[in-house]
């Protein structure tokens, strides 16, 4: 007589296998004895080879006839359809393998799927930002300085979570929300220059994929949208300082510059005389962009991923003195420690703030915007203006064809801008009006 399965389990020897019988369309079912329990599974030779999945644990307690599994286990009917199940998927997919091809290539997708979310991870949005700011400083540009702190104060310190997300993944929601922290706490330029700075570092990994001129790791985010773009900046925010110092604030200025001593007073007079050169590039000046005639910065406030352009300023004579004395350094001109690094520009408008007690709301950036009304009014073009501050060189022919370097003109500019500020006399008549 026939033994059933139960009785064939309950004399099974540990770690061997025995056949319970065959599964219809294909294959067996079997078990084997372990230490801890009685496992079965359905078996299946395919192309020469053997395979066996696991089904379960056998539950000897469970009803004969039951056809779904306990919490055991499975009773030897319940082991048979789940072995019929994995049988009729075998034999669907024959020509791809059977069923252990459609396991492998479950297993390959879902590993593939695994390593691209792992990627992602690690290409996150705070990832994107500290290679958009290494991007800059590779350029040359200064403002990786802002990129790197906006990264951090304004994303990564207050948004741990969205930051640590993939940068492909971030929505226009989520870049406002960022904005709008800003906005309620008072800093609406910050705002905006968040939103700027993430908009180019967006903009960048999403034209690495046709610009082979953008480094290779930027491709790698597969960036696609630009969350930035579709948020709007806050318009007040961006309106520009309209509180030139007055030609009398500027002469009030440089009565309280004139005479003071050291470096101090020589840096500021070569600021004011120069132009009003935005600070931060004049205090970049290398000791190997000086001549006994002009001094070459380097403005890195042009197109986004191009690298600073150099800018010529020529001297006065007064701006030459002034140089002379305030160059001290090696390496970088404008230093207090040799030239191993330069004087911070928040140093130089603190001390213009110093020298300006008698100018109301002083702030050493109105000087720049007071020099050029100046010399607006004085009858300077705004192209000599622009050329002269670095703010207005644009459009194809200027930046293309126009190989005028403009030093006269500029120079020229200079010696009204000095006779304007150093003397109390009335105004000096317009540049080509005749005197009296």
């Amino acid at each position: 007589m026939d033994k059933t399965a139960g009785q064939v389990l309950r004399t099974l020897e540990l770690g061997k296998f025995v056949s319970l019988g065959k599964v219809h369309p294909a294959g067996a079912l079997e078990a084997r004895r372990l230490a801890a329990g009685i496992s079965l599974y359905w078996r299946v030779t395919h192309n020469g080879k053997a395979h066996r999945e696991k089904i379960g644990i056998y539950d000897s307690s469970a009803p004969p006839k039951s056809l779904i599994p306990t919490e055991r286990g499975f009773s030897i009917s319940a082991a048979t359809r789940a072995a019929e199940a994995f049988a009729l998927q075998h034999e669907a997919n024959k020509t791809q393998g059977g069923f252990v091809g459609i396991k492998q290539a479950k297993e390959q997708e879902r590993q593939q799927q695994a390593e691209e979310r792992e990627k992602a991870l690690s290409h996150s949005l705070q990832a994107l930002m500290e290679d958009y700011a290494d991007h800059l400083e590779a350029l040359g540009r200064r403002s990786h300085k802002d990129v790197r702190s906006i990264t951090g104060v304004h994303i990564v310190a207050p948004w741990p979570k969205v930051a640590a997300l993939p940068a492909r993944e971030i929505t226009p929601e989520q870049v406002a929300d960022m904005m709008r922290r800003c906005l309620e706490g008072g800093k609406g330029r910050t705002a905006n220059k968040l939103r700027s700075y993430m908009r180019a570092a967006y903009q960048t990994a999403k034209a690495a994929r046709t610009k082979p001129s953008i480094p290779l790791r930027f491709k790698e985010y597969g960036v696609s949208i630009n969350p930035a773009a579709e948020t709007a900046p806050d318009e007040s925010a961006n309106k520009p300082d309209k509180r030139p110092l007055s030609l009398e604030e500027l002469r009030t200025y440089w009565k309280a510059i004139k005479t003071l001593p050291g470096f101090r007073g020589a840096l500021l007079r070569l600021h004011l005389l120069t132009g009003g050169q935005r600070i931060e590039q004049l205090v970049s000046l290398k000791a190997s962009n000086i001549t006994p005639d002009s001094i070459t910065l380097y403005d890195g406030k042009g197109r986004p991923g191009k690298p600073p352009r150099p800018h010529i300023i020529p001297l006065t004579p007064a701006a030459a003195g002034a140089l002379t004395q305030a160059a001290t350094g090696l390496d970088w001109a404008l230093s207090t420690d040799g030239g191993a690094t330069h004087v911070a520009a928040t140093t130089l408008s603190a001390w213009a703030c110093d020298a300006a007690t008698e100018i109301p709301d002083f702030q050493a950036k109105r000087l720049r915007s007071g020099i050029e009304t100046a010399l607006a009014a004085a009858g300077i073009s705004a192209e000599i203006r622009g050329r002269l501050q670095s703010h207005g060189i644009g459009g194809v022919q200027a930046r293309h064809y126009d190989g005028h370097d403009y030093a006269d003109e500029k120079l020229a500019a200079l010696e009204v801008l000095e006779r304007l500020v150093t003397t109390s006399k009335p105004n000096p008549p317009k540049v080509g009006q005749r005197k009296g």
